[in-house]
Parts: structure tokens; sequence; C-alpha cells
């Protein structure tokens, strides 16, 4: 028993430590403040008519009203049954967020280091210079929550991965359906593809290396209890993944029906997303260099130069008072790198960069091949357009490639790499040899490359680079030609003392190292000096973008959005109608309001493009036809005041034809002068009643409206048809007309139509997704067998290690 506690007591200090680090980085959490994060502030706006719903009924609705015209909730947070996987997810984010991310980075790296079989004391080393690689943190203080989740995950399921081709079938085996369950339970599947490319990589190295020692069947082996423990994982994750996938089908990512722009142009047919958006966010070749200097390119799109800088002086001789010139220069356009928009640079360290080439020369076998390929594949992949040979051919050929967009985020895989890579190079380091002939040969070289580059750049600064920006032309057009030559000149200052900085970190790196040969630092005074330059180095970079400054009150965080004026008028009308907000085209309205707007990466697809047609231009037929009664507008004295549209169609109403059309081109044409009151438009051939006689007694009306229900009064003395001012959503809205199951079409692009016969009749709508209930059995089914087999394992791994004590 001693023996036990004894061999764990590291790893337990290990799990403290990390708790503790994570809770000090973001001590504001220890007060009860909460971080601001964009992109979230936007999801508690699209998330709130749910949330309602979930708090006044206990029930959880899979459709939402609040956006973009209405939208399932799968991807808003929508939470499913059975879903166990999920349950231990949030055990193991016990911590506040966003500690709680910062945790997970932690010990999920440290863990894919132990299952390589490094020392905990190295392992605790690479966790800290993964967790606080500065674009993990960077996501972390905009609120790419779910990114930050997945990319936690990753050194966790190559943990598991690594045991199974180590042949620790039972362990890895587990490890890996756990992990792989973890990591899609992030709902981030542009990351944990990145992750699979990876994995390919690796799994390319093993078996080469198997080949090489005739171990090819110890491969197949392995590879086959993978791919039942990723099947296995999957199952844990049904529900959400099946939901997805059927969704995705209709979003902005499946393929469209259109063949036309909303200008009339041609469009490039795609199973995926447009090439231009897909590499939008690509890394100049350049740029690469801010893994190694921060702000080599100004760093983040506006930084804080300060006042020393040359910015604050040209404020101060333009009439600034120096409070407003202090202001001012917080907002400094210091990025002049490719891209249209920087939080941070992607810095990965220069002290853990140093170690990675001194790893390339001292490390030797499949272990460094895998890294490095890993590194090199997500660095020319991150260039997107900028290395369009490679990028076209990974959208073209490779499966599902086209699906993701802001091609640059695959670097955290090498962000991943480099670390383990840098780690290894300490292990080789550390192994006993009578000659260090090698080791101080190759720590020559690695302070050659990598302070030999930093020195080159400043002896290249005036020659090499220009610091000029993309939008500098405008800058010059409207503020002069003094703003731009006193912010050239502080871009210039950051590009120095960053330089400066990484060169002076690679010399004390290299010494310490240079030390060790010398035998005047022992191995842990060395992990003691790494970690020391390491967390200086990448906490010093950290904290210029994510700070104590980034947290707010709880209630500020929880409550982002107060009604205007324009939100309380419009909130006492207790009809049910849709707000087109012309002011803010974000989630604002979404949280006080059935909103035409907005804020969603993944938006359904055919609403998306009505909206680039007609909605972005006011067209009032298109809004008519969407129920649109109030429109939130802004007067001439900046004061917001709702526009009511007197105009609009209703909840529902009876058309007196239906055009039957071609093509989807046609049909989404025909709105942009179409009486939607009178006449309707489809390509649905099913319809019965095209033709229809509509008099003053022909009436429908909404007398029940909840998010997933709404229940109507139909009242036609003939056959007829109605429109529904309700967006179209084949995969869950099923149609009743009198308790019956009747089918329903979609009529004007977007919208509901229902053949409904003479007299009075209730009419419903519930979202009965099929797929809920298939996906949750699927994953209590999974999560039985599961619980299973780890009871199993435990069984025959005591039964194991009983064994070979008694020998």
């Amino acid at each position: 028993m001693s023996f036990s506690i004894k061999r764990f007591l590291p790893h337990l200090l290990v799990f403290i430590g990390f708790v503790i680090i994570s809770l000090a980085y973001f001590s504001p959490v220890l007060k009860g403040k909460e971080i601001f994060q964009s992109d979230i502030m936007h999801y508690i706006g699209m998330s709130k008519q749910q949330k309602d719903f979930k708090a006044q009924t206990g029930e959880e609705t899979y459709w939402t009203n609040s956006a973009f015209g209405g939208m399932p909730t799968y991807q808003l947070g929508a939470k499913y049954p059975h879903n166990y996987i999920k349950k231990l997810d949030l055990t193991l984010r016990f911590l506040p967020r966003p500690a709680d991310y910062l945790f997970l980075y932690f010990i999920g790296f440290y863990i894919l280091l132990l299952s390589l079989k490094v020392d905990f004391k190295l392992a605790a080393l690479g966790a800290l210079a993964f967790g606080f690689s500065t674009y993990l943190i960077i996501i972390l203080g905009v609120g790419h929550n779910s990114k930050a989740h997945a990319i936690a995950y990753m050194p966790l399921v190559l943990s598991g991965i690594i045991l199974t081709f180590q042949r620790k079938y039972i362990l890895g085996f587990l490890l890996t359906t756990i992990a792989m369950g973890l990591e899609l339970v992030a709902n981030h599947y542009q990351m944990t593809y990145y992750l699979m490319l990876l994995v390919l990589i690796l799994g390319i190295a093993y078996l080469i290396d198997a080949y090489k020692k005739q171990e090819l069947p110890e491969f197949f082996k392995a590879v086959g209890i993978l791919v039942v423990a990723v099947i296995l994982s999957i199952g844990l994750n049904a529900t959400n993944i099946l939901a997805t996938q059927e969704y995705v089908k209709q979003s902005t990512r499946g393929q469209s029906d259109l063949t036309i722009n909303a200008d009339g142009s041609p469009k490039a047919v795609s199973t995926g997303l447009d090439k231009d958006y897909i590499t939008e966010y690509s890394y100049g070749k350049l740029e690469a260099l801010n893994l190694f200097i921060p702000r080599i390119f100004g760093g983040g799109s506006h930084e804080d130069v300060g006042t020393d800088s040359e910015f604050y002086q040209f404020n101060l001789k333009r009439g600034a008072s120096p409070l407003q010139a202090r202001e001012i220069v917080k907002q400094t356009p210091t990025y002049w790198g490719v891209q249209p928009i920087v939080e941070a640079p992607a810095y990965v360290g220069a002290v853990i960069l140093f170690l990675f080439v001194l790893g390339l020369f001292l490390v030797k076998g499949r272990l460094k091949w895998w890294l490095v390929g890993g590194t090199l594949l997500s660095l020319l992949l991150s260039f997107g357009k900028n290395f369009g040979i490679l990028t076209d051919f990974f959208i073209d050929y490779v499966p599902m490639y086209n699906k993701f967009r802001a091609v640059s985020s695959i670097q955290v895989i090498l962000e991943l790499c480099i670390p383990v890579l840098g780690v290894f190079a300490l292990v080789e380091l550390f192994k006993p040899t009578a000659d260090n002939a090698a080791k101080l040969k190759a720590l020559k070289y690695s302070i050659g490359i990598t302070a030999g580059l930093a020195i080159l750049i400043l002896l290249g600064k005036s020659t090499m680079f220009d610091f000029v920006g993309g939008n500098d032309g405008y800058y010059a057009q409207n503020y002069g030609h003094e703003f731009i030559d006193a912010i050239r000149a502080d871009r210039a200052s950051l590009f120095t003392k960053d330089t400066f900085r990484t060169l002076i970190l690679v010399l004390l790196s290299g010494g310490v190292v240079f030390m060790f040969l010398k035998k005047k630092l022992s191995e842990t005074l060395v992990i003691v000096c790494f970690a020391a330059l390491i967390l200086f180095d990448l906490i010093g970079v950290d904290r210029r973008y994510v700070n104590n400054d980034d947290f707010k009150s709880a209630m500020q965080v929880n409550k982002p959005f107060q009604p205007n004026a324009a939100d309380i008028e419009i909130l006492k009308d207790t009809t049910h109608f849709r707000v087109f907000d012309v002011t803010s085209g974000a989630a604002r309205a979404s949280y006080f309001h059935n909103s035409l707007n907005g804020y969603h990466a993944a938006k359904m697809g055919r609403y998306n493009e009505l909206f680039d047609f007609y909605i972005s231009k006011n067209n009032i037929n298109v809004l008519n036809m969407l129920n649109t009664k109030y429109i939130i507008a802004q007067n001439e004295q900046g004061e917001y005041f709702p526009y009511e549209n007197t105009d609009a169609n209703g909840n529902a109403w009876f058309v007196s034809s239906v055009d039957v059309l071609e093509n989807a081109n046609q049909e989404i044409q025909k709105l942009d002068s179409l009486n939607t009151k009178k006449v309707a438009v489809t390509t649905s051939k099913s319809i019965k009643n095209t033709s229809n006689i509509v008099d003053e007694t022909a009436r429908i009306k909404a007398i029940n409206y909840k998010p997933n229900y709404i229940k109507y009064e139909s009242t036609n003395t003939h056959d007829g048809f109605a429109v529904f001012s309700e967006i179209y959503y084949a995969d869950g809205w099923n149609a009743y007309i009198d308790n019956t199951l009747v089918p329903h079409e979609r009529v004007d692009y977007v919208l509901r139509g229902l053949d409904i016969p003479a007299g009075n009749h209730i009419i419903e709508f519930k979202f009965e997704p099929a797929v809920i209930k298939k996906g949750s059995t699927i994953a209590l089914a999974s999560s039985v067998v599961l619980g299973i087999l780890i009871v199993l394992g435990l069984f025959f791994g005591l039964k194991e290690k009983n064994e070979q004590n008694l020998k």
C-alpha cells in the first residue's frame, strides 16, 4: 500500500500544481468574476430562448425561433438523453471557466508524455509549454470554448493510441474510447478532423517502423482495437453526431441548390464551403516567424503601444490631451500581416522552439518523424491560399476538408507537436553517455539556427520588411501620411524589441544546456531553469492579450445585453412576430425577440441565401412573408426606435395560387417582386391545391406558440393552401390536421406550406426529431457496453498484475 502511495504521490502533486497554476493565471475567478468572451456573449443571445424554455417547463427544446427566423439547437448547446460521456466531461471540468480548460490542457498533455515514458518532471514541464502556448490562451479570451475544449482532449486521444501501439491493449483501448468520446463531446469537428490528420501521420510512422521490424501483425491488431474504440466513442456521442450530420446537409456547410449568386453571377457548385471563404484566414509565409518572435508582424490587429510610442506623440501634436492620447494608443493598428484580422500572434515560444530544434538533432526514430511530419503539414496547410498547390489539393480531393474555414487554425497541430519534441530533446540530453561531443555539436547547431535566425532578422530589418499593412492606404487617405508614419515606426519598434527578446531567451536556453553538459547544473536544476524560462516567455506574451482586465462581474457576463428603447416598446406586444435589427447584425436582438439576426458559423443554408439576396437589402416582400412586424433602427440623434411594419403577413395565411417552378434559382428570384400574401412559389410537385378560392371567411390563426410547438385554428369554406411564416425543416417538424399526421411542403424558398381541406380544423406543428430518440438509444447501449468493458478490463488487469507478483 505504501509503495502505491509513493508511486502516485508525484502525479498527485503535479495534479495539484496544475490546479493552482490554472487558478493563479485566471485569478479573478477566485473573486467570483467571469471572463468576458465576445463569442460567448453572442452564444448567450442565441441560446437564451431555449434556456428560458427549459427553466420554465423542465423540457429541452431542439428548435429555437430566436435567431435566423428559426433553426435547430443542435449547435447551440442542446442537451441529450443518456449523454453520460458529457457528464464525465463536466466532472473533469470542475474548475471555474476558463481555468477548467487550462487545466485540461495541462493534464492531457502530461498524460501524453507519461504514455511516451517520459519522467513526470519533464512531463509537467512539457504540459506548461503546451498549455501556455499563446494561441491556446487567446481562444479562451475571445470565447472559442468548443475549440479549446477539443484541443484539450487531443493529447489524451493520442495517449490511448500510443498505449495501444505499445501493446498495452486493455488500457489503450479503454483510454482511447473515453478520450475520443470526450473529444467528440467538445463538438468542434474541425479540431477533431485536424487531430485525425495527425493520427494518420502517427499511424504511417508506426506502420513503417512495424514493417522494418517485421511486426505488421501486431500493428494491424492495434489498429483493429483502435477502430473498435473509435466506433464505441462515436456511439457514446451518437445523438449529437447524428443530429449534426443531419443538420449539416441543410446548413451553409452543405451543398446549395442554387447555381447563382445574389448579384446574378454564376455560382461555383461545391459540396462544401466556398474556397475563398475557406482560405480567408490564410497565414502569410513570413508571418510564420511569429511562432518564434511574437510581434514580428505587429502582434494583434490592435495593440497598446504605450506612452513612449511615436503614435502617442503624434496624437499629442494633433491636439489630443495626454489622457485622450493614452486611450487612443490602446487601439493602435499594429498588425501588418496578410490576414483580415488577428487577435494575437500564434506564438509557440522562443524557448520551446529552441528545444524543438535541439530535438531535431538529438531525437531519432519514428517519434521524431511523426512529430516533424505533423508540424510541417500543419504549417504548410495554414498558409492556405498563400500555398495554393497544397491547399487546393486538400480542398478538392481530401474528404471533408472543404467543410471547414479559417485554415490558419490547423496550426494547433504544430502547437502540440513542437512541445513534445522539445521535451524529448531534454530526455535525450539527460541520457548518460561517455562522450558529450555529439550533444555539444547539436547544441552548437541549435544555437546557430535559432539565434542566427533572430540576428539575421535584425540585420535584415530595413531591407526584408516594410511594415506596411493592408489597411494603411485607407488610414493614409483618411488621417494623413504622418498618421501612418507614426504607426510604422511603432511597428518597427515592436519588431526590434521582440526579436531582441527572442534572441536573449534563445541564448539563455543554450546557456542552460551548455552548463549541464559541462556538469555545472544538475538535471533537476535544468528542469527548474527551463520551467522558469518557459513560464516567463509564454506568460509574458499571453498576458498582453488575456489578463485580469478581461474579467467582469458575473452579472455583466451572464446578462450581456440590456434592452434599449426599441426593445422595451416591442416587448409590450404579446403577439407572435419577428424582429429585424438593422443596427446590429449579431445576436443582440435574439436575446429579446424572435429575430432575423443571429451569430453562428453554421446557419441554415437556404435562410443564409435568402438573407444575402433580400433580407440584407431590406426587401419588404421577403420581410413581410417572414412576419417581420418590427424593424429596429436609429434616428438622426442615434436613438433606437421600433419601426412597425403593418404589412407583415402574420403567422399564416391562405394563398389563391401556388406557382410550381423548375428549380431553386427561379424560386428565389421570383421572391423579389412576389405578392407573398396571395401567391406562393415552390419546386415541390406534391401540392394539390395550386389554384384556390380565398374568400372573406377564410382565416388561419396561431393560438399557441412555443419554440417546438405551434397550434393554429383554421376556417375555410373551400379547400385551400396555407403558408406559414415559419422556417421549413423537414427532419423534425411534423404537421398535424385534427391530430392526423399530414405532409407539408417547402414554399417561398424557406417557409412551410400545407394543403388544408375545407371546414374548421386544428393544425399543429410539432418538432419531433427522430434523430434524438435514435441517437439516445445508441448512446445508452454504448455506455452500457463501455461500463461492462471497464469492469472486465479492471478484473483482467488486476488478475494479470497478481500473477506477475506471484512470479
